[in-house]
């Protein structure tokens, strides 16, 4: 095992790497302290028919470049292998900008091939290359100089088994045809969007007791400031104020730091200075809202008028058609899903592509009226009406 702390290195393994199928890609980052995650290590290695080496970067190095491994993401002939990489891929677009491609998720691939749901690398790495990961180092703080024996050796598993799990994931899609059902996945965890957050879309992410716009406006405006103000600063946005806090703020509705000092959930240290400025403005940028520029909630599908019978005639179909394909449940359908088609709703993902073809099709015939479900001895079948 190799520790890259220099960029001659770093561009030396890359070149190998240029010339293989693929590489598996694992990173330790730091997220309890920051707004944006904190790149701590990247964990990288090679296939075994082409020498298998194994290395870690430390980005941490003030001096050390990272764009060799930008250019190798660039590289698509090289597929890049990840583990749940959305968190991942995530840091590499925030701070290089760049997506690798290919990319080949295992933990999506293995809810294809039948593992279950958002199976764990340590279950994998169990039923495939039938190992073991020793987790004591898993709640390691990676910001910490110098990481133990131990503690890098942990890191480096996180690629070494992938190899393996990529490898007979890989062959299986072949097999059963369906690489395509995964690259469908995928393109979701390669779209900028999935990443961005607009401080003006921030109040959605609040919960509220009523949904009267007028509220909403002072919603908007409070978790607009609290998330600019944590992007600039780097800092948790709990760190500025918690959504209790907020949404007592919103009810309040402080116009001066004398109000703003009677707060019952706001942190001390929120109740001067930028932060009670910023409230204090945000508050007063509200109480300018015309009815037209209030904010409309998602009528939600909580709302929706769902027919509880056929809701569970679905959930039974989609336990059906998750063991006859050996795809996992929620890889086809979410239980919001099932009730909004029960509903009536035709625009979700259970409705399109291969999962039409997996579930969709028969979902709206049952709907319809045109199959009805059956049994034979324990499986479900559907009896054509």
């Amino acid at each position: 095992m190799q520790i890259i702390k220099t960029t001659e290195d770093l561009r030396t393994f890359c070149d190998a790497a240029n010339l293989a199928p693929y590489v598996t890609v694992d990173t330790e980052f730091l997220r309890e302290r920051t707004y944006y995650s904190k790149l701590c290590l990247v964990q990288l290695a090679l296939p075994k028919e082409v020498g298998g080496q194994a290395v870690i970067v430390d980005p941490l190095i003030e001096d050390l470049d990272l764009s060799p491994l930008s250019d190798l993401f660039r590289n698509t002939d090289v597929v890049k292998v990840f583990h749940a990489a959305r968190q991942d891929l995530e840091i590499f677009w925030i701070d290089e900008k760049v997506f690798p491609e290919p990319l080949f998720d295992t933990q999506v691939a293995a809810m294809v091939c039948g593992y279950g749901d958002q199976v764990g690398y340590e279950t994998l790495v169990r039923k495939i290359p039938n190992a073991t990961v020793d987790k004591t180092s898993r709640f390691t703080d990676w910001s910490r100089r110098p990481l133990s024996d131990a503690q890098l050796e942990y890191a480096i598993s996180d690629v070494t088994y992938l190899r393996d799990i990529y490898e007979h994931l890989s062959a299986e899609l072949d097999r059963t045809d369906r690489r395509a059902w995964v690259e469908e996945e995928l393109a979701i965890l390669t779209d900028p969007t999935t990443y961005e957050i607009e401080p003006d879309q921030a109040w959605k992410r609040v919960k509220t007791r009523t949904n009267s716009g007028k509220f909403l406006a002072y919603v908007k405006e409070l978790a607009a400031f609290r998330e600019r103000h944590a992007q600039t600063r780097n800092i948790p946005r709990n760190r500025v104020f918690k959504d209790d806090a907020l949404v007592e703020l919103a009810s309040t509705k402080p116009k001066t730091l004398k109000d703003l000092s009677k707060s019952r959930l706001l942190l001390r240290e929120a109740r001067k200075g930028d932060i009670a400025d910023g409230i204090i403005d945000a508050i007063g940028a509200a109480s300018k809202y015309t009815p037209e520029m209030f904010p409309k909630p998602s009528t939600g599908r909580e709302k929706l008028n769902v027919n509880p019978a056929l809701a569970d005639l679905l959930r039974v179909l989609l336990k059906a058609k998750s063991d006859q394909s050996n795809v996992a449940q929620k890889m086809i359908s979410s239980v919001s899903d099932l009730d909004a088609i029960a509903a009536g709703v035709r625009d979700v993902p259970a409705l399109q592509g291969w999962r039409k073809q997996v579930f969709g099709d028969d979902a709206l015939k049952l709907c319809e009226g045109q199959v009805a479900i059956g049994l034979r001895g324990n499986k479900v079948r559907l009896i054509e009406l």
